[in-house]
């Protein structure tokens, strides 16, 4: 991204230029006029107040309509932070603008010090749409411009906030260079089916997300000064919970937390995948739109789009279910990406390998389908024995014998119930363990297909990475004292995109170099031999 400031008052030295249009009188696309902001971006800046205000109602609702003291300073804290942000965002509103012109995008900026931002159109890669129920409500939407990396450092222009009508435009027109035709085939590679729906609990946020949201709950309550255990239900229920059957009370608590769970993933998978359509805009932009309350439309270039990811967490594998995130580059950070880049909702499986293969624009290399084959005569290379000994050496060192150890410590110390807890969790705990390292290393496999290199692994979340070979940057090898002496290494594909870093664990140590050497030709050339007299056969280190 190229950028230039201008330091100064005023305009710093800049050039006339005809006066910003309005909302009233839009510019014509393509004419390099500068444009400004809707104004209702400053009300959109007034959101914030939402919070406080909610906070002070319901603080006067608990305590029966009696405000304190600390109360009456807090509301005009508020309103003096109110007119000083309404003040700066006047001020903000008034001295930003942007055009795009036959080269580039440029956004003006700064009141004493004025900023220009530059980014060439070439290097645009992706623009997402963002509207939240603020945003909707007022009739405007966040546009964010991704460039080329997908790192801290990548550059990225927001534009907050612009008429709906107006954020369309500007993307078609900043996506422009991108487009290379028609799509010959039907361009919607998948639209939401509530039929789907019955995937929604299969995540961990059935139970992590209502302890989560009940954590957010005690904090927002803690602030109000409001104590929950002070509460008088909160009191009585743990009252009878205390007193009831342990053995009848856990099972019904854990049923409840699974019941809310449930309900809460169900919420969330409406909210998240309403109007869920994936489809090639054109023959180079592929275009994710979803969202009910915040509206979310992300269009990524198919000359950044390096592979995709099948991701199929352990209950929605265990349900035949699976999701899709895009390997794309412009994205954002790791925090953007992970929102950015999902393709696919929690859906079966076989939706889930041809939407893959969709966005690959080739057969998706799914091992499933064929019993760990791939295209008819390949097959993901097993890992050494030595991974699996090593998943069942960690599984019990650090899932089963610390926990054993201190029941059995307490058990020792205060009661000999907790004895009878220790071995008990250690009996149901170590099959336990030894089944998941089984099916960890099952899962273990990579090959290199065509233009592709694939990889899969994991267990509580076994993913199948689909990588064009030609964007792996660089290769990390990384071992420790108890891998060495297993004969282990593990590759590292650094990847300007996604999560910028792709694992292949556990490979043997003497095919680590010649599969990596393979997969990328040319990034390990100077770090390695060849055996004399063997032409030119894999290399070895």
């Amino acid at each position: 991204m190229s950028a230039a400031r201008h330091d100064g008052p005023g305009t710093g030295g800049d050039a006339p230029t005809p006066a910003p249009h309005t909302d009233d009188q839009p510019a014509v696309p393509g004419t390099g006029e500068w444009r400004r902001l809707s104004p209702r971006t400053l009300l959109v800046h007034c959101g914030w107040l939402g919070a406080p205000l909610g906070s002070l109602a319901l603080t006067a609702l608990a305590t029966g309509g009696r405000i304190t003291a600390g109360a009456w300073i807090t509301l005009a804290a508020i309103a003096a932070a109110f007119a000083v942000v309404t003040a700066a965002g006047l001020v903000r509103w008034a001295r930003t603008d942007f055009r795009v012109t036959a080269e580039s995008l440029d956004v003006r900026s700064g009141l004493l010090t004025r900023r220009l931002r530059s980014v060439p159109l070439h290097r645009i890669r992706t623009v997402d749409l963002t509207a939240s129920p603020l945003h909707r409500l007022l009739g405007v939407t966040v546009l964010r411009a991704g460039t080329a990396g997908s790192g801290e450092g990548s550059g990225e222009l927001s534009l907050e906030a612009l008429p709906v009508v107006e954020g369309e435009r500007l993307r078609g027109e900043l996506l422009a260079r991108a487009a290379t035709g028609a799509v010959a085939e039907d361009p919607v590679l998948a639209r939401i089916n509530w039929r789907w729906l019955r995937y929604a609990p299969l995540t961990f946020w059935v139970v992590g997300g209502v302890f989560v949201a009940g954590g957010s709950a005690y904090r927002a309550l803690h602030e109000m000064g409001i104590e929950p255990w002070k509460l008088g239900f909160v009191r009585r229920a743990f009252e009878e919970f205390g007193n009831g059957m342990l053995w009848l009370t856990l099972p019904a608590a854990l049923l409840a937390v699974i019941a809310l769970g449930s309900v809460g993933a169900l919420v969330l998978y409406v909210e998240n995948w309403w109007s869920y359509r994936l489809e090639w805009a054109d023959a180079g932009t592929l275009r994710v739109h979803r969202g009910l309350l915040t509206t979310r439309s992300v269009t990524i270039e198919r000359a950044r789009l390096r592979g995709v990811v099948l991701r199929e967490p352990l209950l929605l594998r265990a349900g035949g279910g699976a999701t899709v995130r895009a390997v794309a580059g412009g994205l954002g950070n790791k925090e953007e990406n992970r929102k950015r880049s999902g393709l696919l909702p929690p859906a079966p499986r076989r939706e889930a390998v041809r939407v893959a293969g969709g966005t690959l624009r080739t057969p998706f290399p799914d091992p499933e389908v064929t019993g760990r084959q791939i295209d008819g005569d390949h097959h993901l290379v097993r890992h050494p024995r030595a991974a699996l000994r090593r998943r069942r050496t960690r599984g019990l060192l650090f899932a089963v014998l610390p926990v054993s150890a201190l029941l059995a410590g307490l058990g020792a110390a205060f009661t000999p119930v907790l004895l009878h807890a220790a071995w008990i969790y250690a009996v149901l705990a170590t099959p336990a363990v030894l089944w998941l390292a089984r099916d960890a290393y099952r899962n273990l496999g990579h090959r290199i297909v065509g233009e592709h290199l694939v990889v899969r692994a994991g267990t509580f979340s076994r993913d199948t990475l689909v990588l064009r070979r030609e964007a792996v940057a660089a290769w990390t090898f990384t071992t420790s004292p108890f891998t060495r002496r297993a004969g282990l290494v593990t590759l590292t594909a650094a990847v300007a995109a996604g999560e910028e870093g792709y694992r292949v664990p556990d490979l043997a140590q003497g095919a680590a170099a010649g599969f990596a050497a393979t997969a990328a030709p040319g990034i390990l050339d100077e770090f390695l031999t060849r055996p004399v007299g063997h032409g030119d056969r894999t290399p070895s280190t």
